[in-house]
């Protein structure tokens, strides 16, 4: 049985839910990442790191179907990492908050990708995932009610971060600084 600390989520969720419902600019954070030039001509294998003041790079490589070695993981690998850490992270803070004892809980997640799209083998395959699964195996304590798994189920959906990021789509801005001092004397 997962073991928990009883009613941590509402000690530590309630006062930022009052402070938000007064201060709601309190509740916007930005999170991060950033790849580092890591001095290889390798373009297969990388490092980034995440979030501002983390320690470490986190080392990352490209997937055998793009000419990589996949022999670390790929930036689709991080982006199932980061729905399974967060839809398995969501579940346990409503499960805490909704004092549901679980059993025991896995999240695991497939992404889908055709890679002639980005190969521009056929430009009518679309870059990017086509699809995503999302597999929950969760085991409530014997006496939870199913009523309580499905608000669980429910609620956990709804405020998964990343599923709904993933789900809804978002508007992502690209920008390329030139940095080159000597592209700017070659305009002229």
């Amino acid at each position: 049985m997962t073991k928990t600390i009883k009613g941590i989520v509402k000690q530590r969720q309630e006062p930022l839910r009052e402070r938000y419902r007064t201060a709601p600019g309190e509740a916007l954070i930005i999170d991060s990442a950033k790849t580092i030039m890591n001095g290889s001509d390798d373009p297969f294998h990388g490092e980034v790191m995440a979030g501002e003041g983390q320690d470490g790079a986190w080392h990352v490589g490209i997937h055998r179907v793009i000419g990589g070695y996949h022999d670390l993981p790929n930036p689709g690998d991080i982006l199932c990492a980061a729905l399974a850490s967060c839809l398995h992270s969501t579940l346990r803070i409503i499960a805490d908050r909704h004092e549901i004892p679980l059993a025991s809980l896995e999240v695991s997640t497939q992404a889908e990708v055709d890679a002639r799209g980005a190969l521009i083998v056929d430009r009518s395959v679309p870059v990017g995932f086509q699809q995503i699964k999302c597999r929950v195996r969760l085991e409530p304590a014997a006496d939870v009610p199913p009523e309580k798994l499905k608000i669980l189920q429910a609620a956990a959906e709804h405020s998964c971060i990343v599923l709904q990021t993933i789900r809804n789509g978002v508007p992502v801005q690209t920008q390329f600084d030139d940095i080159n001092p000597t592209a700017d004397l070659a305009v002229q």
